[in-house]
């Protein structure tokens, strides 16, 4: 993927049609990072066990490229994909950007591995009121994101703004440090 000059940045996708696995090998051939939150389940058919991947959120992928080709996948695919979109101050739409720092958190939590996460998709529910910290010890040590009370238990909420979040399962108070904004 030339870059002309411009630059890379990661691009939330809303794929529709479950086809989040065939737009990944079409960006992929273009050499185009991408990134599903799934996990691998095992499952049985005829007998036969085989791993599985499956999507965490559905209809959601991140696709690391120039905004050039972002606009240019999304009009190429057209009906099929919708790029998530910011709107400026003069009203108009343009890609929402995702930076890498805000990318490698909700990476870091959501392909941990680990039992009890919850997904929240783009309902406009305000992930942003809360107390923000780190994770110091366990699984999610070096996450970032705010503190909330999920079903009566202290957990870690990671978003990608206008995009998605994903809780933790609990994390003890003594895993967590405060971070002054």
């Amino acid at each position: 993927m030339p870059t002309n000059g411009e630059h890379i940045h990661w691009y939330a996708l809303k794929v529709f049609f479950n086809k989040v696995f065939d737009v990944e090998k079409f960006t992929s051939s273009a050499g185009v990072e991408s990134y599903i939150p799934c996990e691998t389940v095992t499952v049985v058919r005829g007998g036969v066990k085989k791993q599985e991947r499956r999507t965490l959120v559905s209809s959601l992928m991140f696709i690391r490229c120039t905004q050039a080709y972002a606009l240019s996948l999304q009009a190429e695919l057209l009906g099929r994909v919708m790029l998530y979109t910011v709107t400026d101050k003069d009203g108009r739409k343009h890609p929402s950007v995702i930076s890498d720092r805000e990318m490698n958190m909700f990476r870091l939590v959501a392909s941990s591995g680990e039992e009890g996460l919850e997904y929240f998709g783009d309902d406009g529910t305000s992930y942003s009121v809360g107390e923000r910290v780190r994770v110091i010890e366990g699984p999610f040590k070096g996450a970032e994101g705010v503190v909330r009370r999920i079903k009566g238990t202290r957990r870690l909420v990671v978003a990608i703004t206008g995009v998605c979040a994903v809780a933790t399962s609990f994390i003890p108070k003594c895993f967590l440090q405060k971070i002054n904004n």
